[in-house]
């Protein structure tokens, strides 16, 4: 039986329709899983059971995080906010984590789990990290293209998985998490500082990229397809 994965989709701000990119739904595929997109479930009830039906959550890229739930007011940068999305992947995320069920964040992903364990971000880093020179974290160039590099920590669960301590990544985002909270520490860093990817030091598998590893796969690059490899590896040991 293959492990069924949770996807969380994107949604606008006049709440018609929601979406998921492809990439997201081939890459879970072609790993192994079968994908399954979640609604943005409001009772506990309803995310109690479908967590209890699922075998991992792939919660993936979209638009910001409302920053009163790090304790901020919003920054004349901050960008659109979907509170619904906001507080269901927040409740999710949180069932997933008790019942250590396997979680792996892309982007907004990585922002929002951390988020949900007390950490904090970066609303804007253009406008709130002026003490370093940043590099181009919204490339202009193709989605599968890698526009900047991460160093990867030895030992983590990211250099396990890829065996690599330096990763070629690509990039779109103007947010990204700052102070990270236990359980979670960072594993990977760009080298203007920016946290790219965080992971739990109790849990089998939860790992927060900052980068979109789905987009990557296109061109076959490695270090991707073992990323999702060993999340549907780990969801079908949690099955």
């Amino acid at each position: 039986m293959k492990p069924i994965i949770g996807i969380t989709p994107s949604m606008e701000v006049d709440e018609t329709y929601y979406k998921v990119a492809n990439a997201n739904i081939k890459a879970i595929l072609k790993a192994g899983g079968i994908p399954v997109v979640l609604p943005y479930f409001e009772e506990m009830s309803d995310v109690t059971q479908i967590v209890g039906e699922i075998d991992g959550l792939l919660a993936t890229g979209g638009y910001d995080v409302d920053p009163t739930y790090f304790g901020e007011e919003p920054h004349p940068n901050l960008g659109t906010v979907i509170p619904k999305r906001d507080h269901f992947e927040k409740l999710i995320i949180e069932e997933m984590l008790k019942l250590d069920k396997p979680i792996l964040g892309v982007c907004r992903g990585s922002q929002i789990l951390n988020v949900t364990v007390g950490g904090d971000m970066y609303q804007d880093i253009y406008a709130q990290c002026q003490d370093r020179d940043l590099l181009q974290h919204n490339q202009k160039a193709p989605l599968s293209h890698g526009a900047h590099y991460v160093d990867v920590t030895e030992g983590s669960l990211l250099h396990q998985i890829t065996g690599l301590e330096t990763l070629r990544v690509n990039t779109r985002h103007h947010q990204a998490n700052r102070v990270v909270r236990s359980p979670l520490k960072v594993s990977g860093t760009a080298r203007d500082g920016i946290v790219e990817a965080i992971e739990s030091k109790e849990h089998h598998f939860v790992l927060g990229l900052q980068w979109h590893p789905e987009n990557m796969i296109a061109v076959d690059d490695e270090a991707s397809w073992n990323i999702f490899k060993a999340f549907i590896n780990a969801c079908q040991k949690r099955h």
